[in-house]
Protein backbone atom coordinates (compact mmCIF):
# COMPACT_ATOMS: atom_id res chain seq x y z
CA UNK A 1 0.00 0.00 0.00
CA UNK A 2 3.00 2.30 -0.35
CA UNK A 3 1.29 4.38 -3.06
CA UNK A 4 -1.83 5.08 -0.99
CA UNK A 5 -2.44 8.12 1.19
CA UNK A 6 -2.12 8.20 4.97
CA UNK A 7 -5.81 7.88 5.81
CA UNK A 8 -6.19 4.96 3.41
CA UNK A 9 -3.22 3.12 4.93
CA UNK A 10 -4.50 3.76 8.45
CA UNK A 11 -7.74 2.00 7.58
CA UNK A 12 -6.43 -0.82 5.39
CA UNK A 13 -2.68 -1.50 5.85
CA UNK A 14 -2.07 -4.91 7.41
CA UNK A 15 -5.82 -5.43 7.75
CA UNK A 16 -7.06 -7.58 4.89
CA UNK A 17 -10.53 -9.09 5.45
CA UNK A 18 -10.39 -12.25 7.55
CA UNK A 19 -9.67 -15.20 5.24
CA UNK A 20 -11.84 -17.61 7.20
CA UNK A 21 -15.01 -15.53 7.47
CA UNK A 22 -14.60 -12.40 5.36
CA UNK A 23 -14.85 -10.19 8.46
CA UNK A 24 -13.82 -6.69 7.41
CA UNK A 25 -12.38 -5.89 10.85
CA UNK A 26 -9.36 -7.87 12.08
CA UNK A 27 -10.66 -10.31 14.73
CA UNK A 28 -9.40 -10.46 18.29
CA UNK A 29 -7.42 -13.71 18.33
CA UNK A 30 -7.90 -14.45 22.03
CA UNK A 31 -5.74 -17.54 22.12
CA UNK A 32 -2.50 -18.32 23.90
CA UNK A 33 -1.38 -21.11 21.59
CA UNK A 34 -1.87 -22.44 18.05
CA UNK A 35 -2.25 -26.04 16.85
CA UNK A 36 0.63 -27.33 14.75
CA UNK A 37 0.26 -29.79 11.87
CA UNK A 38 3.34 -31.60 13.09
CA UNK A 39 6.26 -30.56 15.32
CA UNK A 40 7.61 -27.23 14.09
CA UNK A 41 5.14 -26.97 11.19
CA UNK A 42 2.45 -24.32 11.73
CA UNK A 43 0.61 -21.49 9.98
CA UNK A 44 2.97 -18.77 11.10
CA UNK A 45 1.93 -18.68 14.75
CA UNK A 46 2.83 -20.97 17.62
CA UNK A 47 2.43 -19.00 20.88
CA UNK A 48 0.87 -15.56 21.36
CA UNK A 49 3.87 -14.05 23.13
CA UNK A 50 5.94 -14.81 20.04
CA UNK A 51 3.27 -13.69 17.61
CA UNK A 52 -0.47 -13.12 17.41
CA UNK A 53 -2.50 -12.30 14.27
CA UNK A 54 -4.23 -9.28 15.82
CA UNK A 55 -0.93 -7.86 17.02
CA UNK A 56 0.70 -8.63 13.67
CA UNK A 57 -1.98 -6.61 11.87
CA UNK A 58 -1.26 -3.66 14.16
CA UNK A 59 2.51 -3.98 13.72
CA UNK A 60 2.16 -4.09 9.93
CA UNK A 61 -0.16 -1.08 9.98
CA UNK A 62 2.14 1.14 12.05
CA UNK A 63 5.15 0.11 9.95
CA UNK A 64 3.27 1.26 6.85
CA UNK A 65 2.22 4.55 8.45
CA UNK A 66 5.77 5.36 9.63
CA UNK A 67 7.21 4.15 6.30
CA UNK A 68 9.45 1.63 8.02
CA UNK A 69 10.09 -2.07 7.47
CA UNK A 70 8.96 -3.56 10.79
CA UNK A 71 6.70 -2.64 13.69
CA UNK A 72 6.73 -4.00 17.25
CA UNK A 73 3.89 -3.64 19.77
CA UNK A 74 4.44 -3.55 23.54
CA UNK A 75 2.39 -3.33 26.71
CA UNK A 76 3.38 0.33 27.26
CA UNK A 77 5.50 3.08 25.79
CA UNK A 78 8.09 2.60 28.53
CA UNK A 79 8.23 -1.13 27.80
CA UNK A 80 9.06 -0.27 24.21
CA UNK A 81 11.70 2.24 25.31
CA UNK A 82 13.22 -0.28 27.70
CA UNK A 83 13.70 -2.80 24.90
CA UNK A 84 15.47 -0.23 22.75
CA UNK A 85 17.93 0.51 25.56
CA UNK A 86 18.41 -3.23 26.11
CA UNK A 87 19.87 -3.51 22.61
CA UNK A 88 22.92 -1.53 23.80
CA UNK A 89 26.04 -3.12 25.26
CA UNK A 90 26.82 -2.51 28.92
CA UNK A 91 28.71 0.71 29.54
CA UNK A 92 27.24 2.54 26.55
CA UNK A 93 26.81 6.31 26.45
CA UNK A 94 23.49 7.87 25.40
CA UNK A 95 22.86 11.46 24.37
CA UNK A 96 19.29 12.45 25.21
CA UNK A 97 17.09 15.52 24.85
CA UNK A 98 17.24 17.63 28.01
CA UNK A 99 13.48 18.34 27.92
CA UNK A 100 12.39 14.73 28.28
CA UNK A 101 9.21 12.98 29.41
CA UNK A 102 9.52 12.31 33.15
CA UNK A 103 8.92 8.57 32.79
CA UNK A 104 11.70 8.30 30.22
CA UNK A 105 14.04 10.22 32.50
CA UNK A 106 13.16 7.87 35.38
CA UNK A 107 13.77 4.81 33.18
CA UNK A 108 17.14 6.15 32.04
CA UNK A 109 18.36 7.59 35.33
CA UNK A 110 16.92 5.25 37.96
CA UNK A 111 16.85 1.92 36.12
CA UNK A 112 19.03 1.56 33.03
CA UNK A 113 21.91 3.76 34.17
CA UNK A 114 22.49 1.56 37.19
CA UNK A 115 21.60 -1.88 35.84
CA UNK A 116 23.47 -1.51 32.55
CA UNK A 117 26.20 0.86 33.73
CA UNK A 118 25.01 3.42 31.19
CA UNK A 119 26.25 6.97 30.89
CA UNK A 120 23.66 9.54 29.86
CA UNK A 121 24.22 13.15 28.81
CA UNK A 122 21.19 15.44 28.52
CA UNK A 123 21.62 18.30 26.04
CA UNK A 124 19.52 21.00 24.42
CA UNK A 125 19.27 19.47 20.97
CA UNK A 126 18.11 22.69 19.36
CA UNK A 127 21.84 23.49 19.59
CA UNK A 128 23.40 20.98 17.19
CA UNK A 129 26.91 21.87 18.33
CA UNK A 130 25.99 20.71 21.85
CA UNK A 131 25.03 17.31 20.45
CA UNK A 132 28.29 16.94 18.55
CA UNK A 133 30.23 18.10 21.58
CA UNK A 134 28.63 15.40 23.74
CA UNK A 135 29.74 12.50 21.53
CA UNK A 136 32.29 10.20 23.19
CA UNK A 137 34.12 7.06 22.18
CA UNK A 138 31.48 4.90 23.88
CA UNK A 139 28.45 6.83 22.58
CA UNK A 140 26.04 4.41 20.95
CA UNK A 141 22.68 6.19 20.70
CA UNK A 142 21.02 9.60 20.33
CA UNK A 143 17.53 9.85 21.86
CA UNK A 144 15.29 12.66 20.62
CA UNK A 145 11.83 13.92 21.54
CA UNK A 146 10.25 16.47 19.22
CA UNK A 147 8.09 18.33 20.00
CA UNK A 148 9.62 18.03 23.45
CA UNK A 149 7.59 17.35 26.57
CA UNK A 150 6.49 19.76 28.00
CA UNK A 151 8.34 22.79 26.54
CA UNK A 152 7.47 21.99 22.90
CA UNK A 153 10.91 22.61 21.47
CA UNK A 154 11.32 21.44 17.88
CA UNK A 155 14.52 19.57 17.03
CA UNK A 156 15.88 19.38 13.49
CA UNK A 157 15.58 15.66 12.76
CA UNK A 158 17.52 15.74 9.49
CA UNK A 159 20.55 17.28 11.18
CA UNK A 160 20.47 14.84 14.09
CA UNK A 161 20.07 11.89 11.71
CA UNK A 162 23.07 13.10 9.72
CA UNK A 163 25.14 13.26 12.92
CA UNK A 164 24.09 9.72 13.76
CA UNK A 165 25.11 8.47 10.34
CA UNK A 166 28.44 10.31 10.42
CA UNK A 167 29.35 8.87 13.83
CA UNK A 168 27.70 5.44 13.34
CA UNK A 169 25.20 6.01 16.15
CA UNK A 170 21.68 4.66 16.52
CA UNK A 171 19.12 7.47 16.30
CA UNK A 172 15.76 7.16 18.06
CA UNK A 173 12.86 9.60 17.93
CA UNK A 174 10.01 9.56 20.41
CA UNK A 175 7.22 10.61 18.04
CA UNK A 176 4.41 10.56 20.61
CA UNK A 177 3.57 14.29 20.62
CA UNK A 178 3.51 14.65 16.84
CA UNK A 179 2.07 11.23 15.98
CA UNK A 180 2.90 9.53 12.74
CA UNK A 181 0.31 11.72 10.99
CA UNK A 182 2.25 14.93 11.54
CA UNK A 183 5.87 13.73 11.42
CA UNK A 184 7.84 10.85 9.93
CA UNK A 185 11.34 10.65 11.44
CA UNK A 186 12.31 7.52 9.50
CA UNK A 187 11.95 9.35 6.20
CA UNK A 188 14.35 11.98 7.57
CA UNK A 189 17.02 9.37 8.32
CA UNK A 190 16.25 8.15 11.84
CA UNK A 191 16.80 4.48 12.64
CA UNK A 192 13.93 3.93 15.09
CA UNK A 193 10.68 5.60 16.05
CA UNK A 194 8.99 4.93 19.38
CA UNK A 195 5.48 5.87 20.48
CA UNK A 196 3.48 5.83 23.63
CA UNK A 197 0.54 4.60 21.58
CA UNK A 198 -1.63 5.22 24.64
CA UNK A 199 -1.78 8.80 23.39
CA UNK A 200 -2.69 10.08 19.91
CA UNK A 201 -2.40 6.80 18.03
CA UNK A 202 -5.15 5.22 20.11
CA UNK A 203 -6.81 8.52 20.88
CA UNK A 204 -9.53 7.35 23.27
CA UNK A 205 -7.78 7.07 26.67
CA UNK A 206 -8.80 3.44 27.12
CA UNK A 207 -5.58 1.44 26.68
CA UNK A 208 -1.87 1.58 27.53
CA UNK A 209 0.43 0.58 24.66
CA UNK A 210 3.82 1.19 23.07
CA UNK A 211 5.12 0.85 19.51
CA UNK A 212 8.53 0.76 17.82
CA UNK A 213 9.11 1.04 14.08
CA UNK A 214 12.47 0.28 12.45
CA UNK A 215 13.65 1.96 9.26
CA UNK A 216 15.56 -1.06 8.02
CA UNK A 217 16.04 -4.75 8.64
CA UNK A 218 19.38 -4.64 10.44
CA UNK A 219 21.01 -5.98 13.57
CA UNK A 220 19.19 -3.49 15.79
CA UNK A 221 15.72 -4.38 14.48
CA UNK A 222 16.51 -8.09 14.70
CA UNK A 223 17.63 -7.58 18.29
CA UNK A 224 14.39 -5.77 19.09
CA UNK A 225 12.38 -8.66 17.64
CA UNK A 226 14.37 -11.14 19.75
CA UNK A 227 13.94 -9.09 22.94
CA UNK A 228 10.23 -8.56 22.32
CA UNK A 229 9.77 -12.33 22.50
CA UNK A 230 12.46 -13.03 25.11
CA UNK A 231 11.28 -10.38 27.58
CA UNK A 232 7.63 -10.83 26.72
CA UNK A 233 6.25 -7.34 27.41
CA UNK A 234 3.93 -7.63 24.41
CA UNK A 235 0.60 -5.94 23.72
CA UNK A 236 -2.49 -8.10 24.25
CA UNK A 237 -4.76 -9.06 21.33
CA UNK A 238 -7.64 -7.02 22.77
CA UNK A 239 -5.54 -3.87 23.17
CA UNK A 240 -4.08 -4.43 19.69
CA UNK A 241 -7.65 -4.51 18.36
CA UNK A 242 -8.53 -1.25 20.12
CA UNK A 243 -5.36 0.44 18.89
CA UNK A 244 -6.07 -0.63 15.32
CA UNK A 245 -9.54 0.87 15.68
CA UNK A 246 -8.04 4.11 16.97
CA UNK A 247 -5.58 4.35 14.08
CA UNK A 248 -8.42 4.32 11.56
CA UNK A 249 -9.51 7.81 12.66
CA UNK A 250 -6.06 9.25 13.40
CA UNK A 251 -6.02 11.55 10.36
CA UNK A 252 -9.34 13.24 11.08
CA UNK A 253 -8.67 13.43 14.81
CA UNK A 254 -5.26 15.07 14.37
CA UNK A 255 -6.71 17.72 12.08
CA UNK A 256 -9.23 18.61 14.80
CA UNK A 257 -6.58 18.54 17.56
CA UNK A 258 -4.34 20.87 15.57
CA UNK A 259 -7.11 23.33 14.70
CA UNK A 260 -8.33 23.57 18.31
CA UNK A 261 -4.81 23.89 19.73
CA UNK A 262 -3.96 26.68 17.30
CA UNK A 263 -7.08 28.63 18.27
CA UNK A 264 -6.29 28.23 21.96
CA UNK A 265 -2.64 29.22 21.53
CA UNK A 266 -3.67 32.44 19.77
CA UNK A 267 -6.17 33.23 22.52
CA UNK A 268 -3.68 32.59 25.32
CA UNK A 269 -0.95 34.60 23.59
CA UNK A 270 -3.16 37.69 23.72
CA UNK A 271 -4.33 37.22 27.33
CA UNK A 272 -2.83 39.55 29.98
CA UNK A 273 -2.80 36.82 32.67
CA UNK A 274 -0.55 34.60 30.50
CA UNK A 275 3.18 35.34 30.59
CA UNK A 276 4.28 33.16 27.68
CA UNK A 277 2.79 30.57 25.35
CA UNK A 278 4.86 27.66 24.06
CA UNK A 279 3.41 26.45 20.76
CA UNK A 280 5.36 25.97 17.52
CA UNK A 281 2.37 27.06 15.43
CA UNK A 282 2.69 30.65 16.60
CA UNK A 283 4.62 32.81 14.09
CA UNK A 284 6.65 34.28 16.96
CA UNK A 285 7.84 30.90 18.21
CA UNK A 286 11.58 30.31 17.73
CA UNK A 287 10.64 26.86 16.43
CA UNK A 288 7.96 27.94 13.94
CA UNK A 289 10.11 27.70 10.84
CA UNK A 290 11.56 24.25 11.53
CA UNK A 291 8.15 22.94 12.62
CA UNK A 292 6.61 24.22 9.38
CA UNK A 293 9.27 22.43 7.36
CA UNK A 294 9.40 19.21 9.37
CA UNK A 295 5.79 18.64 10.38
CA UNK A 296 2.44 18.44 8.60
CA UNK A 297 0.80 20.43 11.43
CA UNK A 298 1.77 21.89 14.79
CA UNK A 299 0.08 19.36 17.05
CA UNK A 300 -2.52 19.38 19.78
CA UNK A 301 -0.28 20.26 22.74
CA UNK A 302 -0.04 23.78 24.15
CA UNK A 303 2.07 24.81 27.15
CA UNK A 304 2.01 28.21 28.83
CA UNK A 305 3.22 30.11 31.88
CA UNK A 306 0.66 31.92 34.00
CA UNK A 307 1.43 35.33 35.47
CA UNK A 308 1.98 35.17 39.24
CA UNK A 309 2.92 32.23 41.40
CA UNK A 310 1.83 28.79 42.55
CA UNK A 311 -1.23 30.15 44.40
CA UNK A 312 -2.67 31.59 41.19
CA UNK A 313 -1.97 28.34 39.35
CA UNK A 314 -3.93 26.43 41.99
CA UNK A 315 -6.87 28.85 41.75
CA UNK A 316 -6.88 28.58 37.96
CA UNK A 317 -6.91 24.78 38.09
CA UNK A 318 -9.73 24.76 40.63
CA UNK A 319 -11.82 26.96 38.34
CA UNK A 320 -11.30 25.00 35.12
CA UNK A 321 -14.28 22.81 34.22
CA UNK A 322 -14.18 21.31 30.74
CA UNK A 323 -10.47 20.51 30.79
CA UNK A 324 -9.90 17.52 33.08
CA UNK A 325 -6.98 17.69 35.52
CA UNK A 326 -5.17 14.49 34.59
CA UNK A 327 -1.90 13.10 33.29
CA UNK A 328 -1.53 11.63 29.80
CA UNK A 329 -2.52 13.28 26.53
CA UNK A 330 -3.75 12.65 23.01
CA UNK A 331 -7.30 11.57 23.78
CA UNK A 332 -10.42 13.07 22.25
CA UNK A 333 -11.07 14.87 25.56
CA UNK A 334 -9.09 17.90 26.68
CA UNK A 335 -6.71 17.51 29.63
CA UNK A 336 -4.76 19.99 31.74
CA UNK A 337 -1.81 19.39 34.08
CA UNK A 338 1.11 20.96 35.92
CA UNK A 339 4.21 19.05 34.70
CA UNK A 340 6.34 19.99 37.74
CA UNK A 341 3.83 18.32 40.06
CA UNK A 342 2.55 15.56 37.80
CA UNK A 343 4.15 14.08 34.67
CA UNK A 344 7.65 15.39 35.41
CA UNK A 345 7.70 15.13 39.20
CA UNK A 346 10.24 12.28 38.96
CA UNK A 347 12.82 14.73 37.58
CA UNK A 348 14.83 16.47 40.34
CA UNK A 349 13.55 19.97 41.06
CA UNK A 350 16.87 21.65 40.26
CA UNK A 351 16.93 19.94 36.85
CA UNK A 352 13.32 20.90 36.12
CA UNK A 353 13.84 24.53 37.06
CA UNK A 354 17.06 24.79 35.07
CA UNK A 355 15.25 23.98 31.82
CA UNK A 356 12.09 25.92 32.62
CA UNK A 357 9.63 23.47 34.16
CA UNK A 358 8.39 25.59 37.05
CA UNK A 359 5.22 25.60 39.14
CA UNK A 360 3.42 28.07 36.87
CA UNK A 361 3.93 26.02 33.71
CA UNK A 362 0.63 24.54 32.49
CA UNK A 363 0.39 21.85 29.80
CA UNK A 364 -2.77 21.37 27.78
CA UNK A 365 -3.67 18.35 25.72
CA UNK A 366 -6.29 19.96 23.52
CA UNK A 367 -9.09 17.60 22.58
CA UNK A 368 -11.58 17.66 19.73
CA UNK A 369 -14.51 19.29 21.53
CA UNK A 370 -16.18 22.39 20.12
CA UNK A 371 -13.38 25.00 20.22
CA UNK A 372 -15.70 27.76 21.44
CA UNK A 373 -16.53 25.69 24.53
CA UNK A 374 -12.84 25.18 25.29
CA UNK A 375 -12.11 28.88 24.89
CA UNK A 376 -14.98 29.86 27.19
CA UNK A 377 -13.70 27.44 29.83
CA UNK A 378 -10.23 28.98 29.73
CA UNK A 379 -11.69 32.46 29.79
CA UNK A 380 -13.74 31.91 32.94
CA UNK A 381 -10.84 30.19 34.72
CA UNK A 382 -8.38 32.97 33.83
CA UNK A 383 -10.89 35.52 35.09
CA UNK A 384 -10.38 34.18 38.62
CA UNK A 385 -6.76 35.42 38.66
CA UNK A 386 -5.94 38.77 40.23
Amino acid sequence: MSSHGFATKAIHAGQAPDSATGAIITPIYATSTFVQERPGVHKGYEYSRSGNPTRSALENCIAALEEGVAGFAFASGLAAESVIIDTLPKGSHIIATDDLYGGTFRLFDKVKRELQDLEITYVDMTDESAVVGAIRSNTRLIWVETPTNPLLKIIDLEKIAAMGTAHELITVCDNTFASTYLQKPLTLGFDLVVHSATKYLNGHSDIVAGLIVARQDDEVSRRIRFLQNAIGSVLSPFDSFLLLRGLKTLAVRMEAHCANAHAIALYLEAHPKVREVLYPGLPGSPYHRIATRQMKGYGGMVSFYLQGGAEGTERFLQAIQLFSLAESLGGVESLIEVPALMTHASIPKEVREKIGIGDTLIRLSVGIEDPDDLLRDLEQALATLN
